[in-house]
């Protein structure tokens, strides 16, 4: 006979937190949101952790190398999509690892013989306003000079003037050498007062770049997330069809944690394919598993050696699993039970496996409620994709700016590989749409303001880390009628466009 649950599962609409005592050091500037994001033994700490509590989604319309280098700056980490070639992923890694590495290759380069005309175009592609000017156009030709917005003005050159009348010749160009530190290579920028210092070997061929503005970096992302050669810490996502293939390619790429992209993590699917990283690489490939939405899921894949699980079936706003399969669960109810989980496994094994609630967060408090109902960070694809960083197009639809937004269970992402279907190699049914969402301006901007709700809301509970919300936490069950008295009701909001009468 099948199994019945007593109880409805719920969403984190249908909670509230409850205030507790606030003690006079409790303000959101002294809270703190360090958090795991792979497992530890008692006593020990994380190899990897973030400090926010936030990772973007594996998927085409959220996480590439850009959205990967912002949203590291920012503390938390960005898992670059699976759904693409091997070697387009690795490439985005190695992009998003090359950006705080000091030395960076430059991916804007151009012939001497070529014209104004290509360099605005190259400008428009790539965003870059420094061009490394090269004999043959590539990356490591001979360095023949830089071209900067300063060389060039477009009223008075003409659009087919070559690059070679107007680059800043080598000859008047500050260089470094192979082989100088990243030290050495700063103290020259700041010495000559520079933007830029191009780094060339003993044949004159380019090297890569050092940039004042990494240098400054820090100083403006106090969280920025660096591994321990002062790197951007990158995530990727993997399957269990390819994964042979795929994980040592992204391994080589310097992905500092991986992670299982599928839409059911119950399986053997995800066994055999962490049993072989453990096999090839022991525990020094970080690898998370999942979606799962209760206890046996969380056993399986904790005793299969995930090093973080994730919780969530159905939830997401491009996500139609449930109403195509009947699969799924209410996504509060499914991180409150595996919580339980995970601090039962903790006890009995001493090892602490970090959880990752993924998907059903329509508003900001809904991750202040993830983490107090046990959560130590969430997996946003939609708030990520309303950002300049992601990297789908900007739209207008009805006079609105939209950004484009598809799961990855879409006909358009044409992912089946993240389907455990024993061999299938096309999607039967959709489990996903394609969509719009509003366009929301840069991460950084509305980051921010996500993060203040949360450490005030914090403070509210009476708590300076994720752990003491936990601890402290009082969450209360609410009523379809106390959901609709939390928001305006019984006024008339004002239009803004209105004028006063006087």
């Amino acid at each position: 006979m099948a199994y019945y649950y007593s109880e409805p599962s719920h969403t984190f609409s249908e909670y509230l937190l409850v205030p507790g005592y606030s003690s006079a050091e409790c303000v959101p500037a002294n809270v703190s949101l360090k958090t795991p994001v792979t497992k530890f033994k008692k006593g020990e700490e994380p190899e990897i952790f973030m400090n926010i509590p936030l990772v973007s989604a594996i998927m085409q319309s959220v996480s590439d190398d850009k959205m990967a280098v912002a949203l590291a700056k920012e503390g938390g980490i960005s898992f670059i999509y699976g759904s693409q070639t091997i070697e387009q992923q690795a490439e985005m890694v190695k992009k998003a690892k090359r950006y705080k590495a000091g030395f960076v290759s430059s991916d804007s380069n151009i012939r001497p013989d070529q014209t104004l005309e290509d360099i605005l175009a190259l400008k428009e592609k790539t965003g870059h306003a420094t061009v490394a000017v090269t004999d043959d156009g590539t990356p490591n030709g001979k360095l023949m000079g830089i071209v900067t917005s300063r060389d060039y003005r477009v009223s008075r050159l003409d659009k087919a003037t070559k690059v070679s009348e107007f680059m800043t010749p080598i000859e008047k160009i500050i260089y470094g050498k192979e082989g100088i530190t990243l030290k050495e290579a700063n103290n020259m920028i700041w010495d000559h007062k520079l933007n830029t210092l191009p780094i060339i070997n003993d044949s004159q061929r380019l090297v890569g770049f050092v940039f004042r503005k990494d240098y400054d970096s820090h100083k403006d992302n106090p969280l920025e997330l660096l591994d321990a050669s002062k790197r951007y810490v990158v995530g990727a996502g993997i399957n269990t069809k390819d994964y042979a293939e795929r994980v040592p390619a992204l391994v080589e790429a310097g992905a500092d944690v991986l992670c299982i992209d599928s839409s059911e993590g119950f399986s053997e699917w995800q066994k055999i394919t962490i049993d072989y990283i453990r096999e090839k690489y022991g525990d020094s490939v970080k690898i998370g598993a999942g979606n799962i939405v209760d206890r046996d899921g969380f056993r399986f894949l904790a005793e299969a050696g995930a090093d973080f699980i994730k919780i969530g079936i159905g939830g997401g706003s491009i996500c139609i699993t449930r109403e195509t399969k009947g699969i799924g669960r209410g996504q509060a109810t499914a991180v409150i039970e595996v919580s339980k989980a995970r601090d039962e496994y903790f006890e009995e094994t001493g090892i602490y496996i970090p959880i990752c609630a993924d998907g059903g967060i329509v508003h900001d408090y809904h991750l202040t409620l993830a983490l107090a109902m046990g959560c130590d960070f969430c997996m946003l694809g939609r708030y990520f994709s309303r950002f300049d960083e992601s990297p789908t197009n900007k739209v207008m639809v009805n006079g609105n700016y939209m950004k484009e937004y598809w799961g990855e269970g879409s006909a358009r992402a044409r992912n089946w590989q993240r389907y455990d279907l024993g061999g299938a190699a096309k999607l039967s049914f959709e489990e996903g749409v394609d969509s719009y969402v509003p366009y929301a301006g840069s991460l950084h901007d509305n980051l921010s303001v996500t993060m203040s709700k949360i450490r005030s809301t914090m403070c509210n509970c009476g708590a300076l880390n994720i752990a003491e919300l936990q601890e402290k936490a009082k969450i209360t069950l609410v009523s379809s009628v106390s959901i609709v008295e939390g928001g305006a009701h019984d006024v008339v909001l004002k239009d803004k466009n209105i004028t006063p009468v006087k």
